[in-house]
């Protein structure tokens, strides 16, 4: 083919909106036809840390952006196959020079696979550019002064939508479709789990800016409280449904008139923190698979199938674990106090390695954003050195943020027939008192599978006395000289 158009080509990833888009908006500035394109790779396909809820939660934002489309005739093209394969078909068609994206702080294979595209583009004459993704910044070997430029990020003018007709056309793309394995966007209804896409972006945004962010740090660590005060906003950041900086500007635009200026700037803190901990992850890639200070990798603990798949499934005799475990797996959220109770859980009192809770989580928790996950779990695990040690007591916990019991009611409902004393602590009734409730612990609901002072004193032990261990304190003095903060501002440990 001869004389073949030049296209400049949107490579989305986790960057599934239309507006405050650098890389659309870059691919508009060339002048050029402009193709949005999203390629579900096998290789993430297939990857351990992801699920088809994630694949759903995609498929419904590339629909949703297609609605947002149908005013300028155009839609994603979205295929499965790889990247270089994808642009090479497109070759056949278009002279390809200019791609454009993110700069994605993902997993390590998505970092190799970048790599590989980069020699591909370099090989093909492609000029590809990416651009740096809600402030993380890649290279940089400190903080200092990382925060005034978060901030200034932050503060800056958003990107506009107005691609000027340069969007190939719907029929363009359907045309393109028959060359490619397409997609099928279709996923279930009547799922449980939150729907993708911008404009349920912006659903929870508005109804949180309107009304929900009043009782924010109320109910921020209420097992239910939380589901309804806390903003709900972290899948469609995590996804690019939203920008970060369009949250932010949304959240600052509505402060000088807030009724709670308190919990709205307690809410603009954890934008900060987000941030702080995917810039970490950025430059210490390492945390995906290995302890980050580098003393606990010492650390050994034997795997008991058993035990993970009782926490996993929601059977192991705690309620209030099993209850956090039995709502995330259907709903694929827990607000951040359940998750940190369930890690520690699964490390400190089960005692299994963290690296086996990080890919189950993972693939359970709609908003997966490596950056955060893997950081946090090891924070939870008590594996940073630099972080203070929490060993979550899940009974207290539950007394305290599930006074009454209503959300191990909801889902652990086996027991909820129970007095209140005794939903938190099944395993303390009489065999008197299980008859008169006509409960037979090791057949209705599980004895619990450990001892749980005894194993909370084992970990607090071993854990404790590892902090003055020499490795451990040397690269705490590192991990502080690498990612302290030189802004109080942001208030944040670790």
């Amino acid at each position: 083919m001869y004389n073949k158009e030049s296209l400049a080509v949107v490579w989305l990833k986790r960057d599934l909106r239309l507006q405050d888009n650098e890389a659309i908006q870059n691919a508009i500035n060339t002048g050029k036809r402009v193709l949005l394109l999203f390629v579900f790779e096998e290789f993430l396909l297939k990857d351990p840390h992801y699920d088809k809820r994630h694949w759903d939660f995609i498929k419904e934002s590339i629909r949703d952006l297609n609605k947002l489309l149908l005013p300028y005739n155009s839609k994603v093209l979205a295929v499965n196959s790889e990247v270089a394969a994808t642009l090479n078909q497109l070759h056949q068609h278009y002279t390809i020079r200019d791609l454009f994206s993110h700069q994605e702080t993902g997993l390590l294979c998505t970092y190799h696979r970048d790599l590989k595209i980069k020699r591909y583009c370099h090989n093909n004459l492609i000029s590809w550019k990416e651009n740096i993704w809600n402030g993380v910044l890649r290279g940089i070997q400190n903080r200092k002064g990382w925060i005034g430029q978060w901030k200034e990020y932050m503060e800056s003018p958003q990107f506009s939508f107005h691609p000027k007709n340069q969007l190939l056309t719907l029929h363009e793309i359907e045309e393109l479709e028959k060359q490619f394995s397409s997609t099928d966007l279709a996923t279930p209804e009547n799922s449980p789990i939150q729907k993708g896409g911008v404009t349920e972006g912006l659903r929870y945004q508005n109804s949180f800016f309107k009304e929900r962010y009043l009782s924010y740090t109320k109910g921020i660590s209420k097992s239910e409280l939380s589901r309804e005060s806390c903003s709900r906003l972290s899948p469609y950041l995590a996804w690019g449904n939203l920008s970060t900086r369009q949250v932010w500007q949304a959240a600052k635009a509505i402060r000088p008139l807030s009724k709670n200026k308190k919990d709205l700037d307690a809410f603009t803190a954890k934008l900060k923190w987000q941030a702080h901990f995917i810039q970490k992850f950025e430059m210490e890639h390492t945390m995906e698979d290995s302890s980050m200070n580098k003393g606990y990798q010492m650390l050994k603990k034997n795997i008991s199938i058993k035990y993970q798949k009782a926490w996993e499934q929601g059977q192991t005799g705690v309620p209030m674990i099993d209850a956090c475990m039995r709502c995330m797996n259907e709903t694929g959220y827990l607000n951040f106090r359940m998750r940190a109770m369930i890690v520690s859980f699964f490390t400190h009192l089960l005692w299994q390695p963290w690296q086996d809770c990080a890919v189950y989580l993972s693939k359970m928790f709609i908003d997966f954003e490596p950056g955060i996950h893997f950081a946090q779990v090891q924070m939870q695990a008590g594996e940073t050195g630099v972080n203070t040690l929490r060993i979550y007591n899940p009974i207290k916990n539950g007394y305290e943020l599930d006074t009454n019991a209503d959300f191990i009611r909801k889902w652990v409902p086996e027991l909820a027939h129970l007095q209140t004393k005794h939903i938190h602590e099944p395993y303390s009734m009489t065999p008197l008192e299980q008859g008169l409730y006509n409960l037979k612990l090791g057949i209705d609901y599980p004895h619990p599978i450990i001892d749980l002072k005894a194993n909370r004193q084992r970990a607090s032990k071993i854990l404790w006395e590892m902090k003055n261990d020499p490795i451990v304190m040397q690269e705490n003095n590192r991990i502080l000289e690498k990612h302290t903060l030189n802004n109080t501002s942001l208030n944040i440990a670790g």
